[in-house]
């Protein structure tokens, strides 16, 4: 077939989310209740963090980070996802699909940056205390967020690029809920031996080495918790750094699944769905509960906003 005389496909049909017969309103209804925990919950994050000057820390900058990455990777295929479900209509046009897959891998690949920031801010504030402040200032916390979203730009921009110069003539049916890149590709004609090297390569480049820092970076922050003389130090600082273990734990265990692989574009859709699921809908609820919900000095400060904002609460 010519793919260079053929008529390229204006729009694209989602085939959505694994069905589940007779459950869909129910499966669909979850989402939109999951998308509106997430808004709040990381809307919640941002605004305490804002208005709290004790909070106005390098770790809880980095989570503000995150919260922001969060509202923004959801709201980037969550909405059209729920609308198509509404309408009984699972088509999206070529350039909002590229549009979609283009924000969707930088916020993806962002979150690995920030990550890893916030592991390297525990391991400062754990094994340096004396001198954390003089490390992790205000200009050098601010250069380093920068450093990790303009990371995440560049790591994807050139592969989105390749991907919506090829012609995409013999389907126009993406199977999946969202326009990510195996699926994509499945549908493309052409070579796509590169970008799938390119992926692959950005992949290893990104989350592995964003996952041995991290692991290197609590192995010595482990190490200088045993150490410590007094029992309470060594609760409070296991506290402070589980919450974040657990999120590493989902999200590297799901995408390892999805896209560390040579070929995603001849991998199995219906299983890449479901795991998908998993680091799309779930871990950016849990983020901000997992991070406030052990947090004392968040709860806090939330309860402090509570009472400012609604003076006669206390007095109840």
């Amino acid at each position: 077939m010519n793919l260079t005389n053929c008529t390229r496909a204006t729009q694209f049909i989602l085939v959505g989310l694994p069905s589940v017969w007779g459950l869909e309103s129910i499966m669909y209804a979850s989402i939109f209740l999951l998308y509106i925990l997430s808004l709040i919950g990381n809307g919640l994050i941002i605004l305490i963090v804002i208005m709290d000057r004790y909070l106005q820390k390098p770790m809880y900058f980095f989570l503000t980070n995150l919260s922001i990455k969060d509202i923004g990777y959801t709201t980037v295929f969550i909405p059209k996802l729920l609308v198509n479900y509404l309408s009984a209509n699972n088509s999206i046009c070529f350039y909002c699909c590229v549009i979609q897959l283009c924000f969707y891998f930088f916020f993806g690949v962002t979150e690995f940056f920030i990550i890893t920031l916030i592991s390297l801010d525990r391991y400062v504030a754990i094994c340096y205390p004396l001198r954390y402040t003089n490390i992790m200032t205000s200009r050098v916390c601010l250069k380093l967020s920068i450093a990790a979203w303009f990371g995440g730009f560049l790591s994807i921009i050139c592969q989105v690029a390749m991907i919506a110069n090829l012609p995409y003539c013999t389907s126009n049916i993406i199977n999946h809920f969202y326009c990510d890149v195996g699926p994509v590709l499945k549908i493309a004609g052409g070579d796509t031996h590169l970008i799938e090297a390119l992926g692959f390569l950005v992949a290893v480049l990104v989350i592995l080495s964003s996952l041995i820092f991290t692991l290197i970076s609590y192995l010595f922050i482990l190490y200088t918790i045993l150490r410590m003389p007094s029992t309470s130090r060594q609760q409070r600082a296991f506290s402070t750094c589980a919450s974040h273990l657990v999120v590493v734990s989902l999200l590297y265990g799901s995408v390892f699944f999805v896209y560390l692989r040579p070929t995603v574009k001849n991998s199995s859709f219906s299983m890449m769905k479901s795991v998908a699921i998993l680091y799309t809908f779930i871990t950016p609820v849990l983020n901000p509960f997992i991070y406030s919900i052990r947090n004392n000095e968040v709860k806090g400060s939330a309860s402090k906003i509570i009472e400012r904002m609604v003076p006669g609460l206390r007095n109840l």
